[in-house]
C-alpha cells in the first residue's frame, strides 16, 4: 500500500460528524498566527462527475450500484491526479484533509455491490499517511440526522449498522500497512471531538516540523 506523506482522511458513516470536524479544523487552522499551508476537500467533490454522484445519492437520478461504485473511483481519480490535486498539493508540501476517500468506496459500494468491483477500482490509488475513524453508534447518528430536509440513499438503520461493521472489518488493514489510524469517540460533543482530533493531527510530521521551526 503506497502512503501519500502529508494526506489525512477523515471516515465514518452518515452522522458521525466528518464535516463538521473538517470545518472546525479548518477554523483553528486559520486562526493560528503561523499556520502551515493546510487544504481542506471532500468526496464526493464537487467537479462534473461529483456533482452526478451527489444527484445519484439523492435519489434524484437512479443507477445501478456497480455504475455508481465506477463514478466514485472516476471522481477520485480526477481528486488525486488532476493539477490541483491531492498528490500535486501533498508532493508540494500542503497538508490535505479529505472528508472521505477510499475507505468509503470499500464500505459503501462494498455493501450495495459487493467487495470485488470495489477493491479492484480502487486497488491503485495511494493511502492516506493519517486515517481518522469517526464511530458512533447508528442509532445515535440516525437521531442527530432527523432534522436533515433532505436524506440520501444510505441514510437508515439497516443500512448504516452495516457500515459502521464493515469500517471495523477494514480498518486493520490500513493500520497493519503503516498508517496512522485514530479512532474517535463520535458521540461525544463536537467540541470535545474536535479537541480529540486536534490531539491527533499533532502527530502528524508536517505539524511536528512547523512546530520546531517555531522554537528555532
Amino acid at each position: 500500500m503506497h502512503i501519500i506523506p502529508n494526506f489525512i482522511v477523515f471516515e465514518g458513516g452518515d452522522g458521525s460528524g466528518t464535516t463538521t470536524q473538517l470545518a472546525l479544523v479548518r477554523k483553528r487552522f486559520a486562526s493560528l498566527p503561523q499556520p502551515p499551508l493546510v487544504y481542506t476537500t471532500f468526496e464526493p467533490t464537487d467537479g462534473p462527475v461529483g456533482q452526478l454522484i451527489r444527484s445519484c445519492l439523492r435519489g434524484d437520478l437512479m443507477v445501478a450500484p456497480p455504475t455508481l461504485a465506477l463514478l466514485f473511483a472516476a471522481d477520485r481519480n480526477e481528486h488525486v491526479h488532476a493539477p490541483g490535486g491531492i498528490l500535486e498539493r501533498c508532493t508540494q508540501g500542503e497538508l490535505v484533509i479529505s472528508d472521505r476517500y477510499v475507505l468509503s468506496s470499500l464500505v459503501y459500494q462494498g455493501i450495495a455491490c459487493g467487495g470485488d468491483l470495489p477493491e479492484r477500482l480502487n486497488a491503485p490509488f495511494p493511502a492516506p499517511e493519517a486515517l481518522f475513524f469517526f464511530d458512533i453508534d447508528p442509532a445515535i447518528a440516525g437521531k442527530r440526522m432527523e432534522t436533515r430536509p433532505v436524506k440520501d440513499i444510505y441514510e437508515y438503520l439497516d443500512f448504516q449498522i452495516k457500515v459502521r461493521e464493515a469500517y471495523h472489518a477494514l480498518l486493520p488493514r490500513y493500520a497493519d500497512a503503516g498508517v496512522q489510524v485514530e479512532r474517535i469517540d463520535a458521540s461525544m460533543p463536537p467540541e470535545a471531538v474536535a479537541e480529540t482530533v486536534w490531539r491527533g493531527l499533532q502527530k502528524m510530521p508536517i505539524i511536528k516540523s512547523k512546530e520546531r521551526k517555531h522554537e528555532k
